[in-house]
C-alpha cells in the first residue's frame, strides 16, 4: 500500500541526507514543511512562528506516518517538537530514524544525535537507517501500529 509520509528533520543541517532517502518507492506525497523549496522555508521564517507552523500543518495533511530523521542536532529543536506534537494529535504513526551515517554534501558522516524527548516519551521505535527497503517496512509497521 502506498503511504503518504511526513519527514521531520533539521532542515539546514540534514537536507542533503534526507534527499538521499525521501524518494522511496511506494511512498507518495512524501512531504515536509518547506521540503521541496528552501525559499518557502526562508520566507516563512521571515513571517514568524505562525507562518512556519501553518506550513508544517499543511505538510502533515493527508499523511499517515511521520518519520523523524534524527541527526546530530535534531533533538530539542522547536519545530521538530511541534511536528512531533502535531503528528501525535493527528494520530499519525511515529518512527525515528537515525541518519548520522548518511553522508552530507561534502561526503562526511556525522555524530549520532540524541533522540528527541517527545519520541522517547511516546515510546516511538527508533532505528538506524539501513536501506530504503527496511525503511519502507518500518513505515508500514508504524502505520499499522495506529490502525492506518
Amino acid at each position: 500500500m502506498a503511504r503518504r509520509v511526513f519527514f521531520s528533520f533539521h532542515y539546514q543541517r540534514d537536507i542533503w541526507r534526507i534527499n538521499q532517502i525521501r524518494n522511496i518507492g511506494e511512498i507518495v506525497g512524501a512531504s515536509a514543511a518547506g521540503f521541496h523549496d528552501a525559499s518557502l522555508w526562508e520566507e516563512a521564517k521571515k513571517k514568524g512562528d505562525a507562518a512556519i507552523k501553518a506550513m508544517i500543518d499543511e505538510g502533515l495533511k493527508n499523511t499517515s506516518v511521520t518519520v523523524v530523521c534524527i541527526g546530530a542536532a535534531t533533538a530539542g529543536r522547536k519545530y521538530i517538537n511541534y511536528e512531533i506534537n502535531q503528528s501525535i494529535a493527528r494520530g499519525n504513526g511515529l518512527l525515528g530514524i537515525q541518519i548520522h551515517e548518511l553522508k552530507d554534501k561534502n561526503g562526511l558522516t556525522d555524530t549520532i544525535g540524541a533522540t528527541p524527548t517527545l519520541l522517547v516519551n511516546a515510546g516511538t521505535p527508533i532505528y538506524k537507517y539501513v536501506s530504503h527497503d527496511k525503511l519502507k517496512e518500518r513505515i508500514e509497521e508504524a502505520a499499522k501500529a495506529v490502525g492506518k
